[in-house]
């Protein structure tokens, strides 16, 4: 990148794009670095300028449109709903041949299987929410300030049960959840592949919606759009109208377990299943949260939760990298999969969504019978059995 800068490299060369486009964008590297080198910035601006003199792949080209536009994003996700409710995504990854043009068919299938979620109410016990007794006993928050949600594009279309769970959990932990209109989906795989005049206009239209509502925070139950908007400071500063307008919103953003666990989640009840736990890259990396979605698991007694072996390493999923990038990023999935299931746990356990369907395709296609699971919806689980939601009601 230096030498690009320096005109000693030219952006356009096969290699160049070819070592910056492998690069899965993890940002380890970034917690470990003596000199505090912004590696995810310095990525993000070298794809766009090799984007400028060679237009990215059409695969990429066409996730980036489509995820950039809110007509196609429904038409996608609505028909990834019907392929998965019908069981067709599911038996599409199971006889859908692995290699050559059906591999990335077959993996996107598996991903889109790996949606349809997982319960703990019907995992290791069989219990169901009337029969599993009551919580240790917390009582009612008082009230912790008003947030405002991030929907997304992905928990959106795919992952409702997660928003769902989210708005819940956080109520029931004593904070007013209001709706946020025109917001637009973060703009992190946008950034991420380069195109950063698209994911300036999504951080625009995202900055100005939250901060027209007024929330004291913005919660975001996705890593990558967490650390995304996080970052809104460093995609606007050029722009002298958003510049102090996207620092007023980052300073607002919290993921959702940040904020639980800033608050000291209530204890539910019991939920009698065990988790393997993996850090998401832009959680642990890139935002340095660590502890809060284990202390948010710690809140659901009977719940055993163990982290995986090297969960600081990357799934491969890197937003659209497992799709654009199958072989590589499949090798990389495979030791996050054999690691999750060397813990013979019942479901892997992320919290993100990225991460959640790169992982859980890898356990469909290996037939493993582990599901995923964000950590909220098992919190959820807890909370829907103690009976929380009916004194929300009240």
């Amino acid at each position: 990148m230096k030498a690009v800068v320096e005109g000693r490299l030219d952006p356009g060369s096969d290699a160049f794009r070819s070592h910056i486009d492998r690069c899965l964008g993890c940002r380890a590297c970034e917690p470990v670095c003596p000199s505090g080198v912004e590696y995810g910035t310095l990525l993000e601006l070298a794809r766009h300028t090799a984007a400028s003199r060679v237009a990215p792949g059409l695969l990429t080209r066409g996730l980036l449109t489509v995820m950039g536009s809110r007509a196609l994003r429904s038409l996608l996700f609505g028909g990834g709903r019907v392929l998965r409710a019908t069981g067709l995504a599911a038996l599409g990854a199971k006889l859908m041949p692995g290699f050559g043009p059906f591999r990335n068919a077959r993996l996107g299938l598996a991903m889109l299987a790996a949606t349809s979620g997982w319960r703990a109410a019907r995992g290791a016990t069989g219990a169901t929410r009337a029969s599993v007794g009551t919580a240790e006993g917390t009582a009612a928050p008082t009230s912790r300030g008003t947030v405002g949600l991030l929907v997304g594009c992905v928990q959106e279309g795919l992952y409702g049960r997660i928003n769902d769970a989210t708005v819940r959990t956080l109520q029931a932990n004593g904070f007013r959840v209001v709706e946020v209109r025109g917001q637009d989906c973060c703009g992190a795989l946008h950034a991420h592949a380069g195109d950063l005049e698209r994911a300036r206009a999504l951080a625009k239209a995202n900055v100005d919606a939250f901060l027209e509502a007024g929330v004291e925070r913005v919660v975001v139950n996705a890593a990558g759009c967490g650390a995304a908007m996080k970052d809104y400071v460093t995609l606007l500063e050029t722009d002298a109208e958003y510049r102090e307008r996207a620092r007023l919103l980052a300073d607002r953003v919290a993921d959702v377990t940040e904020l639980l666990a800033e608050a000291g989640p209530r204890s539910g009840a019991p939920v009698e299943a065990s988790v393997a736990y993996d850090h998401p890259c832009h959680l642990l990396h890139a935002q340095r949260i660590e502890r809060a979605p284990l202390d948010v698991l710690a809140a659901v007694p009977a719940l055993q939760v163990r982290v995986v072996a090297n969960a600081s390493e990357c799934c491969g999923g890197a937003g659209i990298y497992g799709l654009t990038h199958p072989d590589l990023g499949g090798r990389i999935g495979a030791d996050k999969v054999a690691a999750v299931r060397a813990v013979g746990a019942d479901a892997a356990c992320t919290p993100n969504p990225g991460c959640m369907m790169q992982i859980g395709a890898g356990l469909r296609l290996e037939g493993a019978r582990e599901g995923v699971v964000h950590p909220v919806e098992l919190l959820d689980e807890s909370y829907l059995r103690a009976g929380y939601y009916e004194e929300v009601a009240r």
